[in-house]
């Protein structure tokens, strides 16, 4: 921890402090940002024809009652996405967003079997999120890398052929993930494609303990051999698992407006937040699917602070902090960013 006063900067201070303070973001689904105006453009760019009458129907039918009701509707507002160009536009809009949030690093998710099942080529959704990572970086400064997903409501053996089919862009992408629905389909039943995975070299993660159980957690650990936890906040469920994710500061992934609209905590001010980084747990704050979940980075920061008083301007350096201890990007490029990062709150005490 760096040599910053804390105490001193009052707390009238915080929310602008958030907002301004350089930050990773670590969990954001692409297919997740894709906005109801953004996808009433692409359905007449592509002729498809859509369930609601208007933006406001569409945007009135976010509300959910658990996991899996957002994804039928998530996967509904995927169906526009077809061409090369379409997934451009979809994390440029994302890339827009954040850098008006001040991330300057992002790790972004992204599922291409929501695409292939329909007959979009892989390739199309790799080399359009690709050409929009470089030009977030050449125009925004904004550093970005891939991480392709697999959804866990499919075979293993599916998950296995979308990485061969991936590997001609693997250049393109840094690592994989597991997302889609938990329940019913723990970590285990990906052992292989993640093995295959681990042998090419690419970064491991996996969306545990978000509606499954604390073993689920452990599962993507053990079995996965993970190198970080979406979500993660049913671990405070087991001591031991609590005891060793602190000691091998394995990062959670945690997203607190999804964790509220889909009903894992009632309301934000019964969030965990402050008892995982009371813990010394590696969390990190993000938006997961900000589109339908009510917000981007900087809301999910503004409203856990607003809800949590336990939470001031020490748990906000060090949930900034984390989140680059928590990438995968260099650490000459972490250095630089916790060091812009000690500035702006040394700059507010």
């Amino acid at each position: 921890m760096t040599a910053i006063d804390f105490d001193a900067i009052p707390s009238k201070r915080l929310p602008a402090l958030l907002r301004q303070a350089p930050k990773a973001e670590l969990h954001i689904h692409l297919e997740g940002s894709l906005e109801p105006e953004l996808i009433f453009k692409l359905a007449q760019r592509n002729g498809v024809a859509l369930a609601y009458p208007s933006v406001a129907a569409l945007r009135a039918a976010y509300a959910f009652t658990d996991l899996q009701s957002f994804l039928d509707i998530y996967y509904a507002g995927a169906s526009v996405l077809l061409q090369e160009q379409d997934f451009f536009d979809l994390a440029s809009a994302y890339f827009e967003r954040a850098a008006a949030d001040n991330v300057v690093h992002a790790e972004l998710f992204f599922d291409p079997q929501t695409h292939t099942a329909r007959g979009v080529d892989i390739g199309a959704v790799i080399r359009g999120l690709h050409r929009a990572c470089q030009r977030a970086q050449a125009e925004l400064g904004l550093s970005a890398s891939l991480i392709l997903c697999f959804l866990r409501h499919l075979s293993e053996e599916e998950a296995l052929a979308t990485l061969e089919a991936a590997l001609p862009w693997r250049r393109h992408f840094i690592g994989v993930g597991l997302d889609s629905s938990e329940r019913g389909h723990p970590p285990e039943k990906f052992a292989r494609v993640f093995a295959r995975a681990r042998e090419l070299g690419l970064k491991l993660v996996a969306h545990a303990g978000e509606e499954g159980p604390p073993a689920y957690i452990e599962s993507a650990l053990d079995v996965l051999k993970v190198q970080r936890i979406d979500h993660g906040v049913r671990c405070v469920e087991s001591p031991q698992l609590v005891e060793r994710l602190a000691a091998e500061r394995m990062p959670l992934t945690v997203c607190p407006l999804s964790n509220v609209k889909l009903r894992v905590f009632k309301s934000m001010a019964l969030h965990n937040l402050p008892a995982l980084l009371a813990a010394g747990l590696c969390a990190t704050v993000n938006s997961d699917d900000p589109a339908y979940f009510g917000g981007y980075i900087n809301d999910n920061f503004i409203a856990a602070f607003d809800a949590l008083p336990q939470l001031g301007a020490r748990e906000a350096y060090q949930l900034l902090r984390n989140s680059f201890e928590a990438s995968f990007a260099t650490a000459a490029a972490n250095a630089v960013w916790i060091a812009q990062l000690d500035a702006a709150f040394s700059a507010a005490a």
